[in-house]
């Protein structure tokens, strides 16, 4: 995390961590009980302080998010330079998964707006699930595949409403410009 103070790691897991909340996060969908112990005993949290960052666009990864307390922003730079902000993102969302996926670089930056905690979870973790329980594993990558489209059928239908909006624009500037 590239975080302008340290962010806090919890030491004691199984106190801010349980099968109970994992089951309401969506990552975790249709995972067994003895899964959800395992993860609880694997995964670890991190408090993040308000105007922190928790990854920078461009940076390095090897891990996913799930927010589990607090409010972040998600911002991409234009290729202009400019930060915009594409997303907020509240309590059980996740983030970061492309990463896991596609193994490449940072999309986004992410920050926070508020303290907030988060679920993080390694490319080892699920290494180790994998090892674990390959059905659990597969579930896992299944959940994020589903998560990573509707986001992208989200994404889709704003793109196809800017450029309709655009298009538009332009046509009703082009007919005042044209001689009558």
């Amino acid at each position: 995390m590239s975080t302008s103070r340290p962010a806090s790691r919890e030491t004691r897991h199984e106190a801010a961590l349980t099968p109970a909340l994992l089951r309401e996060i969506g990552l975790f969908g249709a995972l067994s009980d003895e899964v959800l112990d395992h993860l609880v005993l694997s995964l670890k949290t991190v408090h993040v302080h308000a105007g922190d960052t928790v990854f920078r666009e461009g940076d390095p990864a090897r891990e996913m998010y799930v927010l589990l307390e607090g409010e972040m922003e998600v911002t991409k730079h234009s290729r202009r330079g400019h930060e915009t902000r594409v997303a907020i993102l509240g309590p059980l969302d996740t983030f970061g998964e492309m990463a896991l996926i596609d193994m490449q670089n940072r999309s986004a930056t992410v920050r926070a707006l508020a303290p907030s905690r988060i679920l993080c979870v390694t490319a080892e973790d699920l290494n180790g699930l994998y090892r674990f329980d390959l059905k659990a594993y597969a579930l896992i990558v299944l959940n994020i595949a589903r998560d990573m489209s509707r986001r992208l059928r989200v994404t889709d239908g704003l793109l196809a409403d800017f450029a309709a909006s655009v298009l538009d624009e332009w046509g009703a500037t082009r007919s005042r410009q044209e001689p009558r």
